[in-house]
C-alpha cells in the first residue's frame, strides 16, 4: 500500500527536464507515418528487441548485477555495450540501483517499490529521481575497476548512437524509427514490467520477504526474467526458471555460450532451494515476520485489554509491566492476558498469507513475539490513553 507521504516526497525529487529525451523517444516512433514501415525495418525492429533484451538479462542483470557466471575481459565489455544501446543509462548505474534494490526490496528504501512509491513511479518515474540520478559506486566496486567499463559510463550514450547509425545506414529513416526507436521503447517497458508489474501481479512460490512474484507472461517477453519471485529466492542464479517448464531463453543461451568457452561457472540454484526446503536468513524471517505482525492491529488489542480490565487491576497490570523493562512480551506471556491472539491464530494466518516454506515456525514465532512487544509497549503507556482507550472499546459507534 502506498502511503500519500511517500508518494508526494518520490514526485517531488523528479528532474522533470531529464525526462525530455525519454519522451521524444516515445514521441519519435510516430514518425513512422511519415517514414513508412518497410519489411526491412520491421525485421530490425524483431532483431533488436530480442537481441537487446538478452542483453539486458544477461548483460546488465545476470551478470553486472548478480555475477551469476564469469567471462573474460573482452567479452565483458561487448555485454555492456550490447546493454547500453538500450539507452538504460550505463552497466555501473544499472547495477548500482539493482543491487540496492535487493538490499530493501519492497522496503521504505527501495528504489523502485509499488507498494510505498507506487506503481507509475516504480515503473518508470524512479529513473528521473534526483536521488538515483547518479550510482553508488561504493556498490560496485568490483565494476569501477574497470576502465573501459568507467569509459563507457561516462560516455552511456555512445552505444546506443552507434546502433541508430547503423539502423540508419541499413534502411534508411524507416530502419531508425521503426527498427530503433520502436525496439527501444518495446524494450524499455518489457524491463520497466518486472520492476513494477512483477512485484503486484503473478504467483509467490517462495518466502522472500518482499512482493516479489513469478508472472509467466512477463517471462515470454523478457526471456526468463519473469520468474521473478524465484529470483529473489535465489539471486546469483544465472538460472532463474527452476522448474523445467519455466522458460528461460537467457539461461538456455548462456549455456550454449558456456559450450564454447566465451562463459563459464554459471551458478545454479542448490537441490534444497529447488525443493523450497531452504531454511530462510534472518533478514527475511523478520520481514516477514512483520508483515505478519500487522495483521493484528495492536493498538486494538491493547484497547480490548485496557476495556477489560477495571481501572485498579490496569494500574496493576501496568506497574508490573513498567517494572519488566525489556522483558514485557515475556511478561505478557505469563500474565495470559484477554485478547492477546494465540499462536495457533497466527499459524493459520501464516498459511494463508505465505507460500509453503520450512521456517514458518521462526516467522509465526518472531511476528507473535513483535506484536506482543508492540501491545506490550501501548500498556505501558500514560495511564490516561488507558482510561481513553476503555472509553473507546465500550462506547457504541
Amino acid at each position: 500500500m502506498t502511503s500519500e507521504t511517500d508518494a508526494d516526497d518520490v514526485h517531488d525529487d523528479i528532474i522533470y527536464p531529464s525526462t525530455i529525451p525519454f519522451i521524444l523517444v516515445h514521441l519519435g516512433c510516430f514518425a513512422a507515418i511519415w517514414t513508412g514501415v518497410t519489411w526491412q525495418a520491421l525485421a530490425l525492429c524483431v532483431t533488436l528487441y530480442w537481441l537487446r533484451i538478452f542483453a539486458i538479462g544477461a548483460g546488465y542483470h545476470r551478470y553486472f548485477s548478480h555475477r551469476s557466471y564469469s567471462t573474460s575481459r573482452a567479452f565483458q565489455f561487448v555485454l555492456a555495450f550490447m546493454s547500453q544501446t538500450t539507452t538504460q543509462k550505463s552497466v555501473i548505474w544499472w547495477a548500482s540501483k539493482h543491487r540496492h534494490h535487493h538490499l530493501y526490496s519492497d522496503t521504505g528504501h527501495d528504489v523502485h517499490s509499488p507498494r510505498h512509491h507506487g506503481f507509475i513511479y516504480s515503473h518508470l518515474g524512479w529513473i528521473f529521481s534526483r536521488k538515483h540520478d547518479g550510482p553508488d559506486l561504493a556498490k560496485v566496486t568490483d565494476l569501477t575497476r574497470y576502465p573501459e567499463l568507467m569509459w563507457l559510463h561516462r560516455n552511456e550514450q555512445v552505444p546506443a548512437g552507434a546502433l541508430a547509425l547503423l539502423c540508419f545506414l541499413l534502411a534508411g529513416w524507416s530502419g531508425l524509427v521503426v527498427g530503433f526507436l520502436w525496439s527501444t521503447v518495446l524494450v524499455y517497458h518489457a524491463t520497466f514490467c518486472i520492476n513494477s508489474l512483477a512485484h503486484v501481479s503473478g504467483r509467490k512460490r517462495y518466502v522472500t520477504g518482499d512482493d516479489s512474484r513469478n508472472n509467466w507472461l512477463l517471462a515470454i517477453f523478457t526471456m526468463g526474467e519473469g520468474w521473478h519471485n524465484n529470483h529473489h529466492a535465489y539471486q546469483s542464479s544465472v538460472r532463474q526458471g527452476f522448474k523445467w517448464w519455466e522458460f528461460d531463453p537467457t539461461y538456455y543461451l548462456l549455456r550454449a555460450l558456456s559450450w564454447t568457452g566465451l562463459v563459464w561457472d554459471l551458478k545454479t540454484p542448490p537441490e534444497p532451494v529447488l525443493r523450497n526446503e531452504q531454511r530462510l536468513g534472518a533478514k527475511v524471517i523478520n520481514r516477514a515476520a512483520e508483515e505478519l505482525a500487522a495483521r493484528f492491529n495492536s493498538e486494538r488489542i491493547a484497547a480490548a485489554i485496557a476495556a477489560a480490565l477495571h481501572t485498579p487491576e490496569l494500574s496493576v497490570l501496568q506497574d508490573t509491566l513498567t517494572r519488566a523493562h525489556h522483558r514485557t512480551s515475556e511478561m505478557l506471556k505469563t500474565l495470559h492476558v484477554p485478547h492477546i491472539p494465540s499462536r495457533e491464530e497466527f499459524v493459520r494466518e501464516a498459511k494463508a498469507m505465505f507460500a509453503r516454506t520450512s521456517s514458518l515456525d521462526e516467522i509465526v514465532d518472531r511476528a507473535h513475539e513483535l506484536l506482543i512487544a508492540s501491545v506490550g509497549a501501548r500498556l505501558t503507556a500514560p495511564l490516561t490513553w488507558c482510561q481513553r482507550a476503555q472509553r473507546v472499546m465500550v462506547e457504541p459507534d
